[in-house]
């Protein structure tokens, strides 16, 4: 499995994960909430200048995490332009780009081990009603490390397609993609199993 925290140092490694996540989730819901393009903008400017004030290499880390919402970006772009609405298009992405660059920020600044143990702190009361939060926590945190595992089998697939054809992959490679992640789900499952479960 891949990690997602970032091998460059900063300051907001030090901080607690609480905190981050709490911070993140005020700005999603404040980001959501902006209706001017003007200031859209503004807000992923500061989150460019916020990147940048960790370094380039820290800058240009995260700048390749980011890299595979461009596909998503380019639909929205399509669909919009083709109805028209090229300023709406350009509002729900930039919001779009802008929540991800903030939550990609708080990933690559905090140990996965520290997410799972504030999801569990959070989820606790919801023992009471059959909810068991460290098979939650344990969810989560798979979703986040797998993600990035399965967009590079992806990509390796599409290269062995390119490779072999010269007719694009396109949706032919939708199959073999769902089964290789069916394939890491169940031997995930044995792993767990094999280690007492959770």
């Amino acid at each position: 499995m891949l990690t997602l925290t970032s091998p460059f140092e900063t300051s907001l490694h030090r901080l607690a994960a609480g905190p981050k996540l709490l911070a993140l989730a005020g700005l999603s819901i404040g980001l959501f909430t902006l209706q001017s393009l003007a200031l859209i903008v503004a807000a992923g400017g500061a989150v460019a200048v916020l990147y940048l004030a960790f370094g380039w290499p820290f800058a240009r880390y995260g700048v390749a995490m980011l890299r595979p919402l461009w596909p998503f970006l380019a639909i929205l772009a399509l669909w919009h332009g083709w109805t028209g609405s090229w300023a709406l298009g350009l509002a729900i992405g930039g919001k779009m780009l802008v929540a991800v660059a903030l939550a990609n920020l708080v990933t690559m600044t905090t140990r996965l081990d520290d997410m799972i143990a504030v999801v569990e702190r959070v989820t606790a009361p919801l023992a009471r009603f059959g909810v068991q939060p460290r098979v939650l926590a344990v969810a989560i945190a798979l979703v986040i490390r797998f993600t990035p595992v399965l967009m590079d089998k992806a990509r390796q697939l599409g290269q062995a397609w390119r490779a072999r054809s010269a007719r694009r992959a396109n949706w032919r490679i939708v199959l073999p993609i769902s089964l290789m992640a069916l394939d890491d789900a169940d031997r995930i499952a044995e792993a767990i199993r094999a280690r007492g479960g959770l």
